[in-house]
């Protein structure tokens, strides 16, 4: 059985549907979202509208940005804005254009999700299985990753948030998979990520996955946002940042 990964869309629903059409080509037969479907993207309700009516057999999960829109608060604004003010304006923005049925759609996602898949065992998180926004990045060390994992015994977990793609494996033979980022990536690539999981009685193999889509339309759509700062989330579109420790 083959599951798609998927995480982080960021409202970006060009993407989303190329990375449809791509799991789709790939016999997917599972898709599971690991959050942050809409924040500081370029059609945040159209996704979400798409998750509403069409993913409704997807497992998805909540993601720490769908949080922020669901609790959103003026204390949680000014933090933000005093250490990443692009993405304070995109919060506030989204906020005020998300109606209510969707923000309680986001509210009702659970914040981690266990599977069991032909004799596996995964779990599904945002960012780890101890915090929704905690970072699993390439080149960890592999003691920093056992710590995060304490106390998890599932045989495959699965995150994003990073917004890039990486993977580790423990002596215990646990496997930790970061499956990057549909909407914004940040591996310096202007191209969508997501992983399939291809399950085989008790055993299970993992394919990273870079997508084309159409970068400049999303782009384009973010400018005509025009709360401040969206241009230069526009950019990270078109010229992605290269995330690195």
């Amino acid at each position: 059985m083959k599951a798609a990964v998927i995480s982080d869309i960021h409202g970006n629903f060009q993407a989303l549907e190329s990375v449809i059409a791509d799991l789709q080509m790939n016999n997917c037969e599972q898709v599971w979202c690991l959050g942050d479907l809409a924040m500081a993207g370029p059609q945040p309700r159209a996704v979400l509208d798409y998750f509403m009516n069409k993913a409704q057999d997807w497992v998805v999960i909540q993601g720490n940005t769908d949080k922020m829109i669901t609790d959103f608060n003026l204390k949680m604004y000014d933090k933000l804005q005093a250490k990443f003010p692009v993405m304070a304006n995109a919060l506030l923005d989204d906020v005020d254009i998300i109606e209510k049925d969707k923000k309680e759609y986001l509210a009702s996602l659970p914040e981690r999700k266990s599977l069991m898949v032909e004799g596996v065992s995964v779990l599904l998180v945002h960012g780890s299985p101890r915090k929704s926004n905690e970072d699993i990045l390439p080149g960890m060390k592999m003691s920093e990753i056992l710590e995060i994992i304490q106390g998890e015994t599932s045989d495959l977990i699965l995150c994003g948030h990073t917004h890039v793609p990486c993977g580790y494996q423990t002596l215990s033979k646990q496997t930790v998979v970061n499956v990057g980022s549909v909407g914004r990536p940040m591996t310096g690539v202007p191209k969508a990520n997501y992983a399939i999981i291809d399950f085989n009685n008790g055993t299970f193999s993992v394919e990273h996955r870079e997508v084309e889509y159409d970068y400049e339309l999303a782009a384009s759509l973010v400018r005509a946002r025009q709360f401040e700062g969206a241009s230069e989330l526009a950019d990270q579109l078109v010229m992605p940042i290269l995330r690195h420790l």
